[in-house]
């Protein structure tokens, strides 16, 4: 019997091999490397993805999970293998005044919209809600509160996952805690995530939102840090934008609460910063307003087609020691030139003794700095998409050399040597990890990763 004939014997209508779902799920958000997988699993309960992995991993059928579906480089593909869809898990559970237990499937967007009615939000939400909450906790998860709180994963009180091996079980800090360390952050390599238990915090009634802007990038980086270092706000991210035929400007967009009906004091918060002040923006917003600040943008590119545009995006964690060397080298490179029409910029600060999760890979020294090419190529042009990958890697390449590490979300081929170069000291242990709760190595081959 083959081994297509053996899947449809035992999981019977479950799996869904029509072509048309062949096709969506051998696509990403990146739209550059399609994997066309055997079927798709729509699983309801735990139970299902532990007879799907009990059944795939002695058989060496590759498994990944997919949930937003926002990789860029199909990380969430499972070619010649069973793509889990766990969309229909996305349950949001009882909203406690410090935490929730959601499914994996769910979005951070159906998160916010069942905690927010109580006052309360994940002190931590990547800009983009779209996205999976079991994709983003297996990267680690970054958005403008980390320099507070640390990664999205860091605010998880205990998972409840299947491993590799089709063990169904929970784990925290506290109970099996090798196996909660290595699912956070853990690129899906060990296990599927089928709830999280999430921290909540106070959410605030309203904030005031600051965009600074800055004609040089050394003062930018200086005031970043110090906002950082000083905790003066909630939310800090930043941009560069382009500005004149080459230059570039760039911006530090700062978020304050504003609970009551006293405002915040803008010269407290603003004080010795050095942006021009001619040129600073002021807004007040509701919370769950400004959370859902990219989602007009989202309209957008699918209202244009753009949303289904290849992505070849890199995301890099630059230490504070040579983040202006690299920024400046790759943004006056030509090969990202495009960067000045069609693409986003994003840089702002982190402090790495808030990321806590282990296998959360950062460059050494206190402060850091995403740095973040969000691209999109033109529709029908591979020569085009290949050329802006290699960009990527070149500028992976500078800025490794310069003490940095990848982010590991990106349109980037990784081989066995970035990996282990990646992961440094704790290459070991991740593999063993890995070996011992996917034993049959089944689990998001798509990342690359070689144990």
């Amino acid at each position: 019997m083959t081994l297509a004939a053996d899947l449809a014997t035992r999981f019977e209508q479950a799996l869904d091999t029509r072509p048309e779902t062949l096709r969506e799920a051998a696509q990403d958000f990146g739209h550059i490397v399609q994997e066309t997988p055997l079927g798709v699993l729509r699983p309801r309960s735990a139970a299902e993805i532990q007879d799907l992995l009990e059944f795939a991993g002695p058989r060496g059928v590759p498994v990944s999970v997919r949930g937003g579906g926002h990789s860029m480089y199909g990380q969430g593909q499972a070619g010649g293998g069973i793509v889990l869809d766990l969309r229909a898990m996305n349950r949001v559970g009882a909203v406690a005044d410090d935490r929730v237990t959601v499914q994996g499937g769910a979005s951070w967007r159906e998160v916010l919209a069942a905690t927010l009615p109580h006052g309360r939000t994940p002190p931590v939400l990547t800009d983009y809600l779209g996205a999976g909450v079991g994709g983003v906790l297996s990267a680690g998860g970054l958005g403008g509160a980390g320099h507070r709180h640390g990664l999205v994963a860091d605010q998880v009180l205990e998972l409840e996952v299947v491993t590799g091996a089709g063990e169904h079980r929970v784990c925290s800090p506290d109970r099996d805690p090798e196996l909660f360390h290595a699912v956070l952050a853990g690129l899906g390599q060990c296990a599927v995530i089928v709830t999280a238990t999430l921290r909540l915090v106070p959410a605030p009634a309203r904030v005031r939102r600051y965009c600074l802007y800055y004609a040089g990038l050394t003062r930018c980086l200086a005031d970043q840090r110090r906002l950082a270092e000083e905790q003066r706000f909630t939310y800090l991210e930043g941009q560069a934008r382009p500005a004149g035929e080459q230059g570039w400007q760039y911006m530090i967009e700062a978020v304050a609460p504003h609970d009551g009906p006293c405002p915040p004091d803008d010269a407290a918060l603003l004080d010795g910063l050095g942006h021009g002040p001619a040129a600073l923006e002021t807004e007040d917003l509701g919370y769950g307003e400004f959370a859902h600040r990219v989602d007009t943008d989202e309209e957008v590119l699918r209202e244009t087609g753009q949303w289904l545009y290849p992505h070849p995006w890199l995301n890099l964690l630059l230490p504070h020691d040579s983040a202006e060397s690299v920024v400046r080298a790759v943004l006056a490179d030509p090969a990202f030139r495009d960067l000045r029409e069609t693409g986003v910029v994003l840089l702002y600060p982190l402090l790495s003794g808030r990321l806590r999760a282990p296998l959360f890979s950062r460059p050494s020294g206190e402060v850091l700095y995403l740095f973040a090419l969000l691209r999109t190529a033109p529709p029908g042009s591979p020569e085009t998409v290949a050329a802006m990958v290699a960009a990527n890697r070149a500028a992976y390449e500078l800025a490794r050399s310069r003490g940095a590490v990848a982010y590991p979300v990106n349109a980037l081929p990784m081989a066995d040597a970035d990996w282990r170069d990646h992961y440094g000291s704790r290459h070991p242990a991740f593999a063993a990890a890995k070996r011992r709760f996917d034993p049959h190595l089944v689990l998001a081959r798509g990342h690359g990763l070689r144990f």
